[in-house]
């Protein structure tokens, strides 16, 4: 929920602050990207470009982290990758808004891609934490199978990416809300709910072998 949330807020913050483009739908890149294009602003087009690329390359980074060629030398490559984006996010809400967008934006979507390519997973439930649609077809799809095939396994499936995108609908809020309040420095609220999800996932993985 706080990762999700997290990376709703990201969107805000990058539409809002940071030229109008988003950080993790790249989906929105891709439309803006092309509307651009048939408008002939090949300068608004390619801000929407660079953090496609970047996107890409971090979903590659990601490949490489799960495929365990690293896991001799990066135990825990989640964590990593969290914390990482984490203090890249803090450090961003020290860059004032006069220095180029891309200079903050194709980081962002660099390291969140990372994020997102290592933690795609509720349980054995898959769901994405950077939009919505998939989550929207899920649960549609599971609340079908629970309220009229009347399949009781399909009500916790169901309630849970319900919940996701209450979650994703919340994080846009607040970070629209912070976005304007705060203006640039707003995104230390999502880092800091980066820095919670990371810590929870620690206290949890500890438990865990704690108790076997």
């Amino acid at each position: 929920m706080l990762l999700t949330a997290a990376n709703a807020s990201l969107d805000s913050y990058t539409y809002i602050a940071r030229g109008g483009v988003f950080a993790n739908v790249q989906t929105g890149n891709v439309i803006f990207f092309g509307l651009n294009m048939s408008q002939g602003k090949l300068h608004d087009a390619l801000d929407h470009a660079w953090p496609i690329l970047a996107f890409l390359v971090g979903i590659a980074v990601a490949s490489y982290l799960k495929s365990g060629r690293v896991h001799r030398y990066l135990t825990h490559p989640l964590r990593w990758a969290m914390l990482l984006q984490a203090i890249v996010l803090a450090a961003i809400g020290f860059v004032p808004a006069t220095v180029p967008h891309n200079f903050v934006t194709v980081p962002i979507s660099f390291v969140t891609a990372i994020q997102i390519g290592l933690f795609r997973n509720v349980g054995d439930l898959s769901y994405f934490p950077a939009a919505t649609t998939g989550n929207m077809m899920r649960m549609v799809e599971f609340g079908y199978d629970r309220f009229v095939n009347k399949t009781e396994a399909s009500r916790g499936v169901f309630t849970t990416y319900a919940v996701l995108i209450l979650c994703f609908a919340t994080g846009v809020l607040i970070g629209a809300l912070a976005t304007r309040a705060w203006c640039v420095h707003a995104i230390w609220l999502s880092a800091g709910f980066l820095a919670i999800t990371l810590a929870l996932i620690i206290f949890d993985e500890r438990r865990k072998s704690n108790s076997v």
